[in-house]
């Protein structure tokens, strides 16, 4: 009987998990960050730690049919890189999106928002499945982690250049940098889940600034989904950290819809489906 291995690697973690030929669960394993455009060394090391963890007694890696779900996988010479360094009998490298959308929407039809520290937008309908967006933060990620932390620390700079009516956010921020110079710094050298870490506090809070930038990644985020939407409508699955307020913001204009599964699911689906 097989054994098959779904990874579910994303700019902020990586979590593997083992099955058998049936779904029955073997083990479960985490790890850090797999953005394989962005770290390519990194993330291989992050998912042979996950994959170890989930080893079970007996099995070696070299028995898995696995299927990774990768952020940056839509960069064809990151994964190239990649593959040397896996040990698996079997390999399949997608998009996060891809696995995302498998274990969101299973078999069915419907558009995913993956809103975590980067943002891609897929739809499958009719049993094709198409991936807009998700090209990196320097020109892409709309709406994501990463990008509404940058925008809130430009937004800072620019209320204090005297764009914007200044905030008690847009005060505290530059004052916890050290001042505009201090911003310029953290950002020169920022990671895109270092920007990410402001997210949660800009979503969080309801200060004018944050409600401005709030407001703008729900309109690219709402721009990338109607790309995708077919007349009539699909229903609309948000998916990551920011999932909820995303939610909300947009359930004006479609249909809100719970995901079935997780991307790890999706990954597990693929895997299994891959080694049948």
């Amino acid at each position: 009987m097989g054994l098959f291995l779904g990874i579910d690697g994303g700019g902020t973690g990586c979590r593997a998990r083992i099955v058998d030929g049936v779904g029955r669960v073997l083990g479960e394993g985490a790890a850090g960050p797999a953005n394989v455009t962005t770290d390519t060394h990194g993330t291989c090391a992050n998912i042979l730690a996950a994959t170890r963890q989930a080893l079970p007694p007996g099995v070696e890696m070299s028995d898995l049919h696995a299927v990774l779900g990768l952020a940056g996988a839509n960069v064809r010479d990151s994964v190239a890189r990649l593959l040397p360094g896996l040990p698996f009998a079997r390999i399949r490298v997608v998009s996060d999106a891809l696995t995302a959308t498998r274990g969101a929407v299973g078999t069915g039809d419907g558009i995913v928002a993956a809103i975590g520290t980067g943002s891609v937008f897929s739809r499958q309908w009719r049993g094709e499945y198409r991936q807009v967006g998700g090209w990196g933060l320097v020109l892409g990620d709309e709406g994501s982690g990463a990008w509404i932390g940058r925008s809130i620390l430009a937004h800072a700079l620019r209320a204090r250049d005297g764009l914007f009516p200044e905030t008690d956010l847009s005060r505290d921020l530059i004052r916890e940098h050290g001042g505009p110079d201090g911003i310029v710094a953290f950002a020169r050298d920022a990671r895109p889940i270092d920007f990410a870490q402001l997210a949660p506090r800009v979503a969080a809070s309801g200060d004018d600034a944050a409600r401005h930038v709030m407001s703008a990644a729900a309109d690219e985020v709402g721009a990338w989904i109607s790309v995708l939407q077919p007349d009539p409508h699909l229903p609309v699955v948000v998916l990551g950290g920011l999932g909820e307020q995303f939610a909300r913001l947009l359930a004006p204009r479609w249909t809100i819809q719970s995901p079935l599964g997780t991307a790890l699911d999706g990954a597990v689906a693929l895997a299994r489906e891959e080694g049948a």
